[in-house]
């Protein structure tokens, strides 16, 4: 594979080319779809600086958390930014932190911004995973398929053809900004985007990382976790949504209510003899992502019933 080529004297990667080529794409889509929204661009020039360090640091640390096994081996290696490990998801989520701090105060609700930046992101995420594909990163399992591909690196474990999945998730995403854009142009409320990008998103990386061969951190559930984990999201809804109809003791109550249950489950989990399965981690942030997000859509159009 093309994992990297000389210009001179120079060794160019070109993960590294792919990834600055999907920021800046997604920087201008961004840009372009927050004026078609009427969000102000005005705040994005005042603090353009905040939103890069966001990105660069967000980016630097979710790397480093998903290779960590590398990381505790050798820690100097984390200041060592030239390396090239750097997560373009993870700097999207530091930028979408540091725009809900921001915009705490705006008119726009964060809802409205998060449906323009989750387009730009699935954008550049899309040639995020081609620079993998490129570079041999994030590979997947032996395949008998015919597109399976063989690399020869040492990054690589394998030495027998194996799944393309970083093309799945590139194809995947550029479906996904082309559909997202489809939604912006028919929907009326805010939130639509966001949803149903994050549910879209959360299910392909749910199947996907079944075809992913590399290590990862690896998460034990039963299904009553699962379960467990939609009656919090469930009951955290509920709560948003009668919180102003509740006096102050029955806030008190209906908090200590969850802790107690979700607390004493936490404490009695390890005693539960259960079967388990493993999966990825990103496919159990998945599953916490889907949750979340319909959480927060629901409770945000009941706040803002006009949006």
């Amino acid at each position: 594979m093309f994992e990297a080529f000389a210009v001179g004297p120079f060794i160019i990667w070109t993960r590294v080319v792919f990834l600055l080529l999907g920021a800046w794409l997604a920087t201008e889509f961004f840009l372009r779809l927050s004026s078609g929204a009427n969000l102000s661009l005005q705040h994005m020039h005042e603090h353009a600086l905040r939103y890069l360090a966001a990105f660069l640091i967000g980016g630097r640390v979710t790397a480093i958390v998903v290779l960590y096994r590398t990381y505790l081996r050798d820690p100097v290696r984390m200041f060592i930014v030239w390396d090239g490990n750097f997560s373009f998801l993870g700097g999207a989520i530091g930028v979408a932190v540091v725009l809900y701090w921001l915009t705490r105060t705006q008119r726009a609700t964060f809802l409205q911004w998060l449906d323009v930046l989750l387009p730009a992101a699935t954008f550049g995420l899309a040639f995020d995973w081609l620079g993998k594909f490129a570079g041999g990163q994030d590979y997947g399992k032996p395949t008998d398929m015919l597109w399976g591909v063989t690399y020869e690196t040492f990054g690589v474990r394998y030495t027998v053809p194996i799944h393309p999945v970083q093309f799945y998730y590139a194809l995947f995403f550029f479906f996904l900004t082309f559909f997202l854009l489809v939604v912006r142009k028919y929907t009326q409320r805010a939130g639509w985007e966001t949803f149903l990008g994050i549910l879209f998103a959360s299910a392909a990386t749910f199947f996907f990382e079944h075809f992913r061969g590399d290590f990862s951190i690896p998460v034990f559930a039963t299904k009553l976790d699962f379960l467990v984990l939609i009656l919090l999201f469930a009951s955290l809804g509920a709560f948003a949504a009668v919180e102003l109809k509740l006096s102050r003791t029955g806030l008190v109550l209906y908090e200590a209510g969850l802790i107690a249950f979700f607390g004493g489950y936490i404490i009695l989990r390890s005693l539960l003899q259960m079967a388990t399965f493993e999966l990825r981690f990103s496919q159990f942030l998945a599953v916490l992502s889907v949750l979340a997000s319909t959480v927060y859509v629901t409770i945000h159009r009941r706040k803002h019933p006009n949006l």
